[in-house]
């Protein structure tokens, strides 16, 4: 491969395959390091960090961090910030680069090392010199963080322990683990996964294990031998708050600059906007935490690398070249903290490279001699069983009456359905609930479709899962269980009609013997659906399907860019609306004067090809409340461990996103779950920013009832499944780690009340005293907002055959939707706290008219 002019050969043809690649700067060279040596890093050396994700896109993601040691050298910092910018440009600019300090590295970048880094001390020219000398003394690290561990060595003396963090301290014959008070659960079930790390790989897997709580001394062998280490117990000092962070993360004013040569020019940063950005020119934000260096794509390179030492100078002379995350994007590439620091930043526009790629794909195809019309589209992936059995309910003011098997699969737009799906998988048997809104259903059937659809999901047998539908929105998985749907105008449900009326304008209604277009469209021959479309040529594409009444008259439409399985969909669903009926079948461009006059007149319609779009790279967030706010933040590199069971957790693909729910997370309810999601899609923290519930499927997922196509976004591993075993995550670890078998419980799950005490107030311990006095089941909530403690109780089995679902009844054994959530969220997504008060009935499986 050529060289490149200003790129180092060390980066040619680098980033080509998924993974991670690591340089270390010696002298003014970059040496690669070995796959062995991934994770360890010397305090007194920089290194250069290269991570490569394949998305579902086909497309590469790339983000460079350089590293630095608390011991590097200046000049070895500079050769590392010049190193990083000529690898980006060996990758086309395409790649996002972070400063990352020892002892202040970003989430993301400690996600690539798990379960730690710990740096060495020294640089990497003396590893040669180093042999197995650390399992022959004592050493003491301080370890921080939920889902990721930020470990550092600190002095082996008392005086380095507090109430804050867990300590783990590794003598040659055993590993002690000292947990503060203040301390949450994750942290300390985060520090054993770092002795199992350090007894693999110090000890050959041969030592023993001793855990020691602050605050505890009676009866415990391994506090005494903990605290004979440092020559007898004394008591540990009051936490003291770190002034210093604390100043920084209180700072909400924001800086503007844009880099004229070499000089910072102040710009306005009351409204920020996307407009305000120049190709031409780089900028840099000050949030506080966090510092960006914005590259226009118009620049040159040598003006990339002045901008970079323009903000290596900037923090610098602000005192924080040792705190705070600096982030450096190309104009294009940027991150989504960035893009909410702004007032509007458009979203992303979805490139047509898909179509074109297709296309170009079937040229080879052809010029090989295939025979190939098309590249057909990719088969929906099944997971979920199509044996299963379906039931659904209309909801009407309250209520919900069964329909019968004739129509289950016949919706109106006006109307609210919930929809159960009984199914057997790998011989455990699940239940899939959805409340479905039709377009024009009124907000009163919408809330009461959740509201009563979660207290349904809570009484039948077996893992429920829930989710939150909206027409024209549909996931695949909803149309996976039916067989075929059909969605006419109109509606049936009493608060519909009546809203009808108030109205003055005339509303279109599916009459039998009127006029009526339908879209046809399906996943795969048993798996169809026709939806009744306005009564327009507009309404047509050259994409789909279509089928016209007019009376007694039918025609059935096939547009040019339509595949031959969509045709044969087509005369399955013309059977399915009018059976025994016969239609004259049209190609686009040979209609009838009578198909055009039913439709209105000739009108302009689409006739692009429609191409679905790639699927959305999941993405997952850990939620919780502080100071009555919503907060979200991103969990990278995410796998089933991070799934702890004192948190809700929000799996973000896209066009849905699944609330798992832990067992001893506090969150009350699938109902709340819900209600988390929209708060999820309101905050605009994910990666296309806001999102309106009406265009994303929410589910709810609690722990232990994880269906497989939850599943399937992880390698999931079923003997981790713990939902029938007893303790939080660090007693699971725990017990795991020391090879002792866990207790099991029924695997009824567990029900959970709302808390007495005020909202808002903290709920967490902060003397050993206090966390002696507190229920072991209580020591870990859901933030403020919907923090509950466990209760011992099990939750009777109701049979799904005769449950009585009332919004009224299920306020006495079910908490309503949280105070501060009721606060962030606007009256129409609590759907607990407007619920109707009528009680619910089941009507018969008899048709209605």
């Amino acid at each position: 491969m050529s060289a490149m002019k200003g790129v180092d050969d060390a980066f040619l043809g680098v980033g080509d395959r998924p993974g991670l690649e690591i340089w270390c700067i010696m002298g003014t060279s970059v040496v690669p390091i070995a796959k062995s040596l991934h994770g360890r890093f010397y305090t007194g050396n920089c290194y250069i960090i290269l991570s490569t994700d394949e998305l579902k896109s086909r497309v590469r993601r790339h983000n460079v961090h350089y590293w630095v040691g608390k011991e590097a050298k200046e000049e070895h910092c500079v050769i590392a910030s010049d190193k990083a910018v000529e690898l980006d440009a060996a990758l086309g600019s395409q790649a996002v680069q972070y400063r990352e300090m020892q002892g202040e590295e970003s989430d993301e970048f400690l996600s690539y090392f798990r379960p730690c880094i710990i740096p060495v001390q020294g640089s990497f020219s003396s590893h040669w010199r180093r042999s197995g000398e650390e399992s022959d003394q004592t050493t003491m690290f301080r370890c921080e963080g939920e889902h990721v561990a930020r470990v550092r060595e600190v002095p082996f003396s008392r005086t380095s322990l507090d109430h804050m963090a867990a300590f783990i301290v590794d003598t040659p014959l055993k590993i002690f683990l000292f947990s503060g008070c203040n301390s949450s659960t994750q942290t300390r079930a985060k520090a054993l996964d770092v002795i199992k790390h350090l007894r693999e790989n110090r000890h050959c897997g041969r030592c023993e294990i001793g855990t020691i709580e602050d605050g505890k001394l009676v009866g415990d062998s391994d506090a005494g031998e903990f605290w004979n280490l440092f020559g007898g117990y004394a008591p540990i000092p009051r936490d003291v708050p770190d002034a210093a962070n604390g100043e920084l993360i209180t700072t909400t004013s924001k800086k503007l600059f844009w880099i004229n040569k070499r000089t910072l020019a102040p710009m306005d940063t009351h409204l920020l906007d996307r407009e305000m950005l120049n190709s031409n020119r780089s900028y840099i934000l000050d949030c506080g935490s966090e510092i960006y260096l914005w590259i226009g794509i118009t620049t040159l390179f040598s003006e990339r690398k002045t901008s970079i030492i323009v903000l290596e100078d900037y923090v610098r002379s602000q005192g924080r070249s040792s705190i705070g995350h600096t982030v450096i994007m190309t104009e294009g590439h940027e991150i989504p903290n960035f893009k909410l620091q702004f007032q509007h930043w458009p979203k992303n526009i979805v490139q047509k490279l898909y179509d074109a790629g297709r296309e170009k794909v079937a040229a080879i195809f052809k010029h090989q001699g295939y025979d190939v019309a098309e590249i057909p589209e990719d088969k929906p992936q099944q997971f979920i069983s199509s044996n299963g059995t379906l039931k659904v309910w209309l909801v009407d003011r309250g209520s919900v009456t069964l329909l019968c098997a004739e129509e289950q699969e016949q919706l109106y737009n006006g109307d609210c359905y919930i929809v159960q799906y009984s199914y057997v998988e790998d011989g455990k048997d699940y239940n899939l609930f959805f409340a479905w809104s039709g377009q024009n259903s009124v907000q009163e059937d919408r809330v009461a479709s959740v509201s009563l659809m979660s207290s349904m999901a809570d009484s039948v047998k077996g893992p429920a899962v829930v989710g939150q539908v909206s027409e024209a929105k549909e996931p695949e998985l909803f149309f996976l269980v039916f067989k075929s749907l059909i969605i006419f105008k109109g509606g049936r449900s009493a608060a519909y009609k009546n809203s009808v009326l108030q109205k003055s304008d005339k509303t279109e209604w599916y009459q039998k013997d009127g006029a009526a277009l339908f879209r046809v469209q399906g996943l795969r021959h048993d798996c169809a659906r026709a939806v009744q479309v306005d009564l327009v040529a507009s309404s047509l594409n050259s994409s789909h399907c279509y089928i016209l009444q007019d009376g007694d008259s039918f025609f059935t439409w096939t547009g040019s860019l339509s595949s031959p399985s969509e045709h044969d969909i087509l005369d399955r669903m013309m059977n399915t609306l009018f059976p025994r009926k016969q239609s004259l079948l049209l190609r686009e461009g040979s209609e009838p004067e009578h198909f055009w006059k039913t439709l209105g007149g000739i009108s302009e319609y689409s006739k692009e090809k429609f191409v679905k779009g790639w699927p959305a790279d999941p993405h997952m967030y850990t939620c919780t409340f502080q100071q009555c706010l919503f907060k979200a933040k991103e969990v990278f590199s995410f796998s089933q461990d991070d799934l702890a069971t004192e948190e809700t957790l929000i799996l973000d693909c896209g066009e849905e996103i699944y609330v798992w729910v832990g067992l001893h997370s506090g969150v009350a309810s699938k109902e709340h779950a819900l209600d988390i999601g929209k708060m999820f899609l309101q905050a605009g923290i994910a990666q296309d920013g806001r999102r309106s519930i009406v265009d994303t499927t929410v589910y709810a997922v609690m722990e232990g009832d994880e269906p497989p196509f939850f599943t399937s976004f992880f390698n999931w591993d079923s003997s981790k499944q713990v939902a029938a075993v007893l303790g939080n995550s660090f007693e699971r670890k725990l017990a795991m780690l020391k090879g002792i078998s866990p207790k099991l419980e029924a695997p009824e799950r567990i029900v959970r009340r709302s808390p007495s005490r005020r909202p808002g107030t903290s709920s967490e311990p902060t003397t050993p005293e206090q966390k002696q006095q507190q229920p072991a089941a209580a020591r870990r909530t859901f933030g403020s907002a919907s923090a509950g403690k466990v209760a011992n109780e099990r939750s009777p089995s109701a049979s799904p055959l005769t449950p009585s679902w009332s919004p009224k009844s299920r306020a006495s054994s079910s908490p309503s939707t949280p105070l501060v959530a009721r606060r962030l969220l606007p009256s129409t997504l609590h759907g607990a706290a407007h619920a109707p008060s009528s009680a619910a009935a089941i009507g018969s499986p008899a048709r209605r008219r």
